[in-house]
């Protein structure tokens, strides 16, 4: 006789070895991994890479630090995607809605990141941010189209082995990326870096021509007049607030990310000021941090399965806001390589664990009919507060109060979506708010298949 536990709620059958590795080897689940290693890279191009450049450059830490506003186009991808949803390119839109916009867009990403590469910032700082929002803008539709094709492409039982795969795919790219621009700067200049990164866009795209149309796509009519026009703009957010507890989960989404943000987005100063080189960078912060966020996936694909979505994001939430007091202690120790790998590592861990499980909620969230513009909203909406401080103060909180107090109060900052989040379990909020993408009206996406 076999015994059943209780996983939220749901009674599971005990899992044998092969069945916990096998969603993992799926075609859905592996297409996961190599769109997220497309969705990756131009974040990276914005983010650590170029943060390294204009430091280099001898550019000041107010303005490297203002250049994290370019991140805010990602936070304001939600007012176009509906066009993703529901606007059929000519010609190449015989391919299908979602692969035709996915060659498209990635076309895009390739000429914003090679005109980043030959911006020079030294000589024209206004042209390199100019520069940089264009990579946000391709980059923020690329992920627009990525992440809809995924959710789709999912079933609801792949939703937390396919976070986690795309997880993987992301860092992979992210740190690939980031891995080759070092490099490849240190020998042939910073233009020649990026250049040699715009390949990346290419996974996603081919994917999307191996696979074709994802079958889980619902189409609602065709929208020819302007009443249907603004429905198809209005439909994704009244659907959404409609829900039981919309806007506590809307609260949510926005504080929950806030510390981690913002002590995310600095890293790479606190770096070059205590005085690692590009190699040392490469090996700690892209190597040792790989590997660590491919356990935390690891750790985070097994929690999951043994505890259910609601307790495993609780565990997330806390871990992140751990990980942000592991550097605090780096800056009070200095230079060290052994510090700086213990607290990247930790932070990529406690990352790793947190993208499967956060991403496979949020995913579970969506309405298939609105798949891109509501998850465009979600993921938005998850890191525009704490960008928005990183852009307009983290320089001058830096500079004012030093390394260990600033990184201190990221982690202050992400209490209060751990609160929200444990009450929200406790009130049944969590579920009541569930789209269709988890698996039905009731959302359950903790049922194994």
């Amino acid at each position: 006789m076999r015994v059943r536990r209780m996983v939220d709620g749901v009674a599971v059958e005990p899992r044998g070895a092969w069945r916990s590795v096998k969603p993992y080897l799926e075609k859905e689940s592996l297409a996961a991994f190599f769109l997220g290693i497309s969705s990756g890279f131009p974040f990276a191009m914005i983010a650590a890479t170029l943060t390294t450049r204009l430091a280099q450059d001898g550019i000041d830490k107010s303005t490297v630090t203002a250049f994290s506003l370019a991140f805010l186009v990602y936070n304001l991808k939600f007012l176009w995607a509906w066009v993703v949803d529901g606007v059929r390119l000519p010609v190449i839109g015989r391919l299908g809605q979602r692969v035709s916009w996915m060659l498209v867009v990635g076309l895009l990403v390739m000429a914003a990141v090679i005109n980043l590469a030959l911006a020079r910032p030294a000589d024209d700082i206004w042209w390199t941010a100019v520069s940089a929002v264009l990579v946000g803008i391709a980059g923020a539709t690329f992920d627009i189209i990525i992440d809809a094709y995924r959710i789709e492409t999912l079933k609801p039982y792949q939703l937390g082995t396919g976070s986690g795969m795309s997880q993987y795919g992301w860092r992979i790219g992210a740190a690939a990326a980031g891995a080759t621009a070092l490099v490849v700067a240190d020998r042939m200049g910073w233009q020649a870096a990026y250049i040699a990164c715009a390949g990346f866009a290419l996974p996603a795209m081919i994917t999307a021509l191996v696979l074709g149309e994802p079958p889980r796509r619902k189409v609602e009519i065709a929208r020819k007049g302007m009443a249907e026009m603004w429905q198809s703009v209005s439909g994704p957010f009244v659907e959404f607030f409609r829900r039981s507890g919309a806007l506590m989960v809307l609260l949510f989404i926005l504080v929950h990310k806030i510390g981690d943000t913002l002590a995310n987005l600095t890293f790479r100063l606190l770096f070059d000021d205590l005085g690692f080189t590009n190699d040392e960078i490469a090996i700690y912060d892209i190597g040792v941090g790989f590997w660590a966020l491919i356990i935390g996936v690891f750790v985070g694909g097994v929690i999951y399965a043994r505890l259910g979505l609601k307790k495993s994001v609780l565990i997330s939430l806390v871990l992140m806001a751990v990980s942000n007091l592991s550097f605090a202690f780096l800056a009070a120790a200095g230079k060290s390589n052994l510090g700086m790998a213990a607290a990247i590592g930790f932070e990529n861990f406690a990352s790793g664990y947190g993208g499967v499980v956060v991403v496979a909620y949020f995913s579970a969230l969506c309405d298939l009919r609105f798949t891109a513009a509501q998850y465009a909203l979600i993921s938005a909406g998850s890191s525009i507060v704490g960008r928005f401080i990183t852009g307009t103060t983290a320089g001058t909180l830096i500079e004012d109060m030093g390394y260990f107090n600033f990184y201190v109060l990221t982690t202050v900052l992400a209490l209060p979506g751990i609160v929200l989040f444990w009450w929200m379990m406790r009130t049944g909020l969590v579920d009541a708010a569930m789209g269709t993408a988890g698996g039905g009206e009731d959302g359950n996406v903790d049922t194994p298949h």
